[in-house]
C-alpha cells in the first residue's frame, strides 16, 4: 500500500449548536510549516492498577495530536506498567477512566496512516483487551459544506455510517459502484447518542466546559489548542484552487470566498450523517463536492473504513479543513479537541458495560480420581514398540 502523508492532510443531517467560548491568546497564528505535533502535560500521576479485562472501551487516534487531547479528557490516568498483553500486540497504550468507564487509548505508528495501520492497531488492541465493548475513532477530517449543512471550521462530525469511497468494483461502461459498509457501533453507543441529542434540546452542552478544563490541566497547550477565530475560516468557491508554491492563502482571490453569514457563538456545532472513509487525503473542491451530491456525506478521513469491518466503532471527527487544495494545519489541534470533548460528553452520558470475567473451571475430586484412573488404565496399555510403525509405513508413491 502507498504511503500518504495524511498530516498533509442511518441518522438525519442537522446540526446542534454548543454554546460557551474560549477566549484566545493569539489570533491567525503562523502555520508550523514542520507540523509539530503538539503533547499534553499529564499533571496526573497513575495509581489505580486494573486488569486488561476491565476496560470496556477502545478509543483509537491517528495523530499525536489526537491522543493528546484523548488523553488530556480522562478523569483519571491507571497505570499500565504491568499490564499482561497479547505477544502480539505491539501497540502503546495509555489507560484511565471517564466516569464509569474504564477507557484505552492508543495511536497509530508514526507514518501510518489509512484503514490498513488503523485495523491492524485495532486488532492488537483487541488481543489484549477482550472485554472491550465500544469502539471510538476520534479525531480531525475534512468538512464537507453546501448551503444545506452549513459546517464550519472546528465543527463536529458525528457518524455510524462509513463509506469506503476508494474501495468498489467498475460495472460495465466503466460505471464504479462503491461498497458502503453497514456495520453499526455498539447498542450502548447508539442509545447514548440519541440520550445526548435530547439532552442538548433542553440544556447546553458540555464541550466548552471539557475545553476549559483541558487547559487548565495542561497549560503547554493553550497557544495551539484554542480556537482560532472566524477569520481565519475561509471557504472558496469548489473550482477555485489554491495558488502553487503558497503555503497560506494571504495570496489568494478574496473574490473566491464564499459568502456566510457570521456566527454570534464561537463555539461548535455538532451534525450528524454519513462519513467518506478512504486511503488518499481529499484536497479537491469539485471532487468533494461531486461526492457530496452522489452519497451525501458529511466529512472526508482516512482510518474508520479499515475498523468497521470488524470492530465496528462510532466516528466522531472535528472539522479542520475543507477537503479542498486550501487545507492546512493552522486549525488541527483545536478541531481535536473538540472531537475529543464530544465524546467525553457521549461517554458521561452512557452507562458503564457490566464486565463478567470467566472464572477458571474447577474439577470436583471426584473427576478428579475419576481421571487418574483413566489415566493409569491407558499407560497400562502402552508396550516398547507399539509406535514402531510409524517410522516403517513406507510413501505410497514417490512424488
Amino acid at each position: 500500500m502507498p504511503k500518504r502523508n495524511r498530516e498533509d492532510e442511518d441518522l438525519d443531517q442537522f446540526s446542534e449548536p454548543t454554546t460557551g467560548s474560549i477566549s484566545r491568546q493569539k489570533r491567525c497564528r503562523d502555520i508550523d510549516a514542520e507540523g509539530e505535533s503538539a503533547q499534553a502535560s499529564v499533571t496526573a500521576t497513575p495509581t489505580k492498577l486494573l486488569s486488561s479485562d476491565d476496560y470496556t472501551i477502545g478509543w483509537v487516534c491517528a495523530l499525536p495530536i489526537e491522543m493528546a487531547v484523548a488523553i488530556a479528557m480522562l478523569d483519571q490516568i491507571h497505570a499500565s506498567n504491568s499490564l499482561q498483553r497479547h505477544p502480539n500486540d505491539h501497540n502503546t497504550y495509555t489507560l484511565g477512566e471517564i466516569g464509569d468507564h474504564n477507557v484505552v487509548i492508543a495511536c497509530l505508528p508514526s507514518g501510518g496512516y489509512g484503514v490498513v495501520p488503523a485495523a491492524t492497531v485495532a486488532s492488537q488492541m483487541s488481543s489484549t483487551f477482550t472485554s472491550i465493548s465500544s469502539w471510538l475513532m476520534v479525531g480531525v477530517g475534512g468538512g464537507v459544506p453546501d448551503q444545506k449543512t452549513d459546517i464550519r471550521l472546528g465543527d463536529i462530525v458525528v457518524s455510524h455510517s462509513v463509506i469506503q469511497y476508494d474501495y468498489g468494483k467498475t460495472l460495465a461502461g466503466g460505471r464504479f459502484e462503491r461498497i458502503g459498509i453497514s456495520k453499526t457501533p455498539s447498542q450502548a453507543l447508539l442509545t447514548a447518542i440519541n440520550k445526548l441529542r435530547a439532552d442538548h434540546e433542553m440544556s447546553k452542552s458540555r464541550i466548552p466546559i471539557f475545553l476549559s478544563e483541558m487547559l487548565a490541566k495542561n497549560p503547554e497547550m493553550r497557544e495551539k489548542y484554542i480556537y482560532q477565530g472566524q477569520e481565519c475560516d475561509f471557504l472558496f468557491e469548489a473550482d477555485y484552487d489554491h495558488p502553487q508554491f503558497q503555503d497560506t492563502c494571504e495570496l489568494c482571490q478574496k473574490e473566491r470566498l464564499v459568502a456566510r453569514h457570521p456566527r454570534n457563538e464561537t463555539s461548535s456545532r455538532i451534525y450528524y450523517g454519513p462519513i467518506a472513509s478512504g486511503n488518499q487525503v481529499m484536497k479537491h473542491g469539485v471532487t468533494r463536492d461531486r461526492l457530496k451530491q452522489e452519497l451525501g456525506i458529511l466529512c472526508f478521513e482516512m482510518e474508520a473504513a479499515g475498523l468497521m469491518d470488524n470492530f465496528p466503532c462510532l466516528v466522531i471527527r472535528g472539522i479542520c479543513d475543507y477537503a479542498d487544495s486550501h487545507k492546512n494545519k493552522k486549525w488541527q489541534e483545536y478541531s481535536a479537541a473538540t472531537a475529543a470533548a464530544y465524546t467525553k460528553e457521549l461517554l458521561l452520558t452512557m452507562p458503564a458495560a457490566r464486565v463478567t470475567v470467566q472464572a477458571p473451571a474447577v474439577i470436583p475430586a471426584t473427576d478428579l480420581e475419576t481421571m487418574e484412573k483413566r489415566k493409569a488404565f491407558m499407560d497400562a496399555l502402552k508396550f516398547n514398540q507399539m509406535d514402531n510403525r510409524q517410522v516403517t509405513i513406507k510413501t505410497a508413491h514417490e512424488a
